[in-house]
């Protein structure tokens, strides 16, 4: 169920149109003013267009035309019927062209919008990672932890088959889940000695630090903040929602718990040597289905083989 639904969002778009262009179709069989049902044809062209860029508007319209012409070719009666042949082909060649067109510009607006949103979001990424950057620049044995952790979690996500939306929502979360350190002491952060438990309750609380900091900047990182506050929840924990009900650990934090731990235990500390890759991959692999996604961790093995393959 969970495979369906991702696959749902996922090609949502192009659902959409293969579903509109199939009643398109059958329209025409069953309508009998054809010339109005033609009509019907832009809509699956232009949604086309606008969510899924020129290319395929183009060959929605392509696959419109051919669907008219085999319609044309096996009922010519009913197209052509008390017209002369000439003016029937003339009004066909015209609605095809129309179409085309249509397809072509709707198309060529969304890809030039979609270049400037994607300059925008590099801009804000560049931004996040200087940020976090920065937030870690105080600490050598946190350096570009959460860079390493964002770049390792949008692997696992796109290797799972998820949205574009919830990988770049996993992308961000991992540049911005430690975020809430910024409020605890530097002292505890770079302590060579095992933490107290008080301690350990104020570093634990860095996730709803993070989560609150963040909830600040509005409806931006609204997606964000449930994965943040999170990431360190084990995958059989559940959080409570707004109406006192249990819900399960988001997706994208069960991605990023996988992330930060495999990071953090191949990393020098300051209270212990970083582990080797393999003996923290089989850490990783001991606690699926307790601490980790089964699902997270079947991506995380794929990641990492081809990690290992590339040297």
């Amino acid at each position: 169920m969970e495979q369906f639904k991702q696959f749902i969002l996922r090609d949502f778009e192009k659902i959409l149109v293969v579903i509109i262009l199939m009643v398109a179709f059958i329209g025409t069989y069953l309508v009998e003013e054809k010339f109005i049902i033609l009509n019907f044809y832009y809509l699956p062209v232009l949604t086309a267009g606008y969510f899924l860029g020129r290319r395929m508007g183009v060959l929605a319209a392509v696959f419109s035309i051919l669907a008219v012409l085999i319609c044309v070719l096996f009922f010519p009666q009913r197209f052509l019927d008390g017209k002369e042949i000439l003016t029937g082909v003339a009004q066909l060649s015209s609605w095809s062209g129309f179409l085309i067109l249509a397809s072509f510009m709707v198309g060529s607006l969304y890809e030039k919008n979609e270049q400037r949103v994607k300059e925008l979001k590099n801009a804000y990424i560049g931004v996040l990672e200087i940020l976090s950057k920065y937030l870690e620049s105080t600490d050598r044995y946190t350096k570009g932890h959460s860079v390493r952790v964002s770049d390792f979690a949008t692997e696992i996500g796109i290797a799972m088959g998820l949205a574009r939306p919830e990988v770049e929502n996993i992308r961000v979360s991992g540049l911005l889940h430690d975020i809430g350190k910024i409020e605890i002491s530097g002292e505890i952060l770079s302590k060579a000695a095992e933490l107290s438990t008080e301690e350990k309750d104020l570093m634990d609380s860095h996730t709803v630090k993070g989560a609150y900091i963040l909830s600040c900047v509005g409806s931006v990182l609204k997606e964000v903040v449930p994965i943040v506050i999170a990431h360190h929840k084990y995958f059989t924990d559940t959080l409570e929602n707004n109406n006192g009900g249990a819900i399960k650990i988001p997706l994208g934090a069960r991605v990023i718990a996988v992330a930060d731990a495999y990071d953090a235990m191949t990393t020098d500390r300051p209270y212990r040597k970083g582990m080797p890759p393999w003996e923290a991959f089989q850490e990783i692999v001991a606690k699926t289905g307790k601490q980790f996604d089964p699902r997270v961790v079947e991506a995380f093995k794929r990641v990492v083989s081809e990690k290992l393959e590339r040297g």
